[in-house]
């Protein structure tokens, strides 16, 4: 049986880079007493599949991750809800199992499968220009936003208008459901983005480049974009069934206001 498992990763844990917490989950399945498949060949590894990296630094209520279990395990769909028990026990804090169920053979990979991500970002006003609502309005009103991007150490100028799908303001009840302490917090404007993961996806420090003039990290001479983007959270991944967005664990479609 194969099972796809959503996780969030909040707090200090943030700063751990994505090739440790995919030890992480090694050490978390043994742990947990669950037995995993493993591939064949010189150096059998456990077969885990993981959705897109998570930026370092960045926060999530939904990671993913691809499992395929032992099939002498004898484990069954009844048993998905004690399995997600005894991960969460299992997983350092900071990380807990949010949600769990069969993948069906069918199903494409989540790195092939995962169109769209949404974003909430505490973005700090800058000290001269524009504010953050006035960008935001510029690029939504923008049929071209040009981005000096880097590919094997040369610079090239993207449009990147067509992969932001929806940036808006972040509303007070979507602000209340988010992590305690993200409740209440001051630190910078609260901007949600919806950006594409298909082709050469945009990352949220991009899209900061593009909201906060100067905050250019291909520039030695600008100030650190870090300066800008004081927090940023993964609140959903999505994607495209029968030409319609949906929700990667649950298959819901896209709420209007959360990805347009």
């Amino acid at each position: 049986m194969k099972i796809r498992v959503s996780y969030s990763k909040l707090g200090k844990i943030r700063f751990t880079g994505h090739r440790d917490v995919a030890h992480m989950w090694e050490r978390t399945m043994r742990k947990a007493g669950i037995a995993v498949a493993m591939s064949v060949g010189f150096t059998p590894r456990p077969k885990m599949s993981f959705g897109l990296a998570l930026p370092t630094g960045a926060e999530s209520l939904i990671e993913l991750i691809d499992i395929t279990l032992d099939p002498n395990s004898g484990v069954t769909v009844d048993d998905l809800d004690s399995i997600a028990n005894q991960l969460s026990a299992s997983l350092p804090v900071g990380m807990s199992v949010t949600g769990i169920r069969e993948c069906a053979g069918t199903e494409v990979s989540l790195q092939e499968g995962v169109v769209a991500t949404t974003w909430v970002m505490l973005v700090a006003e800058p000290a001269d220009g524009p504010d953050i609502e006035s960008a935001i309005e510029r690029v939504n009103n923008s049929a071209e936003v040009l981005l000096m991007r880097e590919r094997k150490g040369e610079k090239h100028l993207d449009n990147i208008r067509p992969g932001i799908l929806e940036l808006r303001s972040a509303d007070a009840e979507l602000m209340s459901s988010l992590p305690a302490d993200w409740i209440g917090e001051s630190v910078g404007h609260a901007v949600v983005a919806v950006l594409t993961t298909s082709g050469r996806g945009i990352r949220p420090t991009e899209l900061v480049e593009v909201l906060v003039p100067g905050s250019d990290p291909l520039n030695d001479s600008a100030s650190n974009l870090w300066d800008h983007l004081n927090r940023v959270l993964r609140i959903n991944q999505w994607i495209e069934r029968d030409g319609e967005r949906v929700d990667v664990l649950t298959g819901r479609p896209a709420h209007p206001q959360v990805c347009a």
